[in-house]
């Protein structure tokens, strides 16, 4: 066991909030608080940009009750970004700020991208002979970091969706006469598990139950196949609903709908607009009721219809990250580990950071059905288990209550930083 660093931590979270990353932000604070070589907690305020901004605030002037209420709010209560460290100004600023704090354990919750900022902030500590320990902790309802069984954010966001759909449907059973295509657009830019999710909308004897029709970024786009499957269900049902994937691509690999030509600081195109495009389809070509929801936003902040399976890991990872770094662990970023049991039991392991900067994990073939637009059991075994349990939610006038930080500013000792 390496010796412990004596000095303060600084977490931060970064990337699209989910409904449980700051679950894992409490799981930091409160093991944070049972190490006496951490001397203060400091929260990064807008990720990686409110460090070079030097924007640090005192996470343990939170009373207990704010700390412990952040498992049952959505959003990013330190704020987040999408800002990419741009040059080696930026990369030794965040040192100076490190060095300037007596930060000797950050801790980053993001995903792909995320992972990546944190392993080259630990490598340039390395190479600059600063002790510092880095551990990632991971994030994101698209379940495609690579290395770890799934993710925190993700089997809230199925959770979500599955219900959503099942909601729909019944709207849908109520106006249907053969003639009706809902059409339920969700998030997942590079890979398919959260359309994918939508299939637990099915009980075990429904069959036939929505969603109908399933389209994944894994599975090249037909338009003519799309019509055919959309006709061959309202040859048997009063309604059709099909659940898309932002991400889905024709057989070129080229998008079938972007919102604009624009793209994020880490080059990721900004995608929307692929259940209005499936819309358009029908419409046009089977002259019939079309309709085309975007669930948005709404699909990672809904934390009324959270797991509570998904919010005690998020927990968990925070937890570890904390004790993996007191341990003397570094370039890591903490994994889900499921076991192998008939019963379903999750653990955390640790991985190099390396190993996740930028990867994605793809939705595996052999859990898709033949007929390109729905799951097999495989796929239920594994998702199952992750959107168990219900996160209980206080409620006060009818309203949920929600934590907000104090955000106690942490006094400035660097000049403002230039960005170029």
């Amino acid at each position: 066991m390496s010796e412990e660093l004596e000095g303060n931590c600084l977490v931060a979270q970064s990337g699209g909030p989910t409904s449980v990353i700051n679950a894992s932000l409490a799981g930091v604070v409160a093991e944070a608080l049972n190490h006496e070589c951490i001397e203060e907690i400091y929260g990064g305020v807008n990720g990686i940009l409110g460090i070079l901004n030097e924007q640090l605030v005192d996470l343990a002037a939170e009373t207990q009750q704010t700390i412990r209420a952040l498992r049952h709010t959505p959003g990013a209560a330190l704020g987040t970004c999408r800002f990419k460290l741009k040059n080696q100004q930026d990369y030794d600023r965040v040192l100076q700020v490190f060095e300037a704090h007596n930060i000797r354990y950050f801790f980053y919750a993001g995903g792909n991208d995320s992972q990546d900022t944190a392993d080259k902030i630990s490598k340039l500590a390395q190479e600059r002979g600063y002790d510092l320990r880095v551990i990632g902790i991971p994030k994101t309802i698209d379940n495609d970091l690579v290395t770890t069984d799934h993710t925190p954010g993700y089997g809230s966001v199925i959770k979500y969706i599955a219900t959503t759909v099942k909601e729909i449907a019944c709207d849908n059973a109520a106006m249907g006469q053969y003639d009706l295509v809902q059409i339920i657009e969700v998030m997942g830019r590079s890979a398919g598990w959260i359309a994918a999710g939508a299939a637990l909308a099915k009980g075990r004897d429904e069959p036939n139950a929505a969603p109908h029709l399933i389209y994944l970024p894994e599975v090249a786009f037909s338009a003519e196949k799309f019509i055919s499957d959309v006709q061959h269900v309202l040859q048997k049902e009063k309604y059709c609903v099909v659940v898309v994937g932002e991400g889905l691509v024709d057989a070129d690999g080229n998008f079938v709908s972007t919102a604009s030509a624009s793209s994020d600081a880490f080059g990721h195109s900004q995608l929307g607009g692929a259940g209005e495009y499936l819309r358009g389809l029908v419409e046009e070509t089977l002259q019939i009721k079309a309709r085309a929801v975007s669930l948005g936003m709404s699909q990672r902040a809904a934390v009324h219809c959270s797991s509570q399976t998904d919010n005690d890991e998020a927990y968990l990872a925070g937890q570890a990250a904390v004790a993996a770094a007191i341990a003397g662990e570094t370039d890591k970023m903490v994994t889900l580990v499921r076991g192998d049991g008939e019963t379903y039991t999750c653990e955390t392991g640790l991985t190099p950071l390396s190993e996740i900067a930028n990867g994605v994990k793809k939705l595996p073939e052999s859990w898709i059905n033949e007929d390109g637009v729905s799951m097999n059991y495989n796929f239920y075994k594994y998702a199952m288990p992750l959107i168990q349990g219900e996160v209980k939610v206080p409620f006060e006038n009818g309203v949920p209550v929600l934590a907000k930080l104090n955000m106690v500013k942490i006094p400035r000792k660097l000049g403002a930083h230039s960005f170029e």
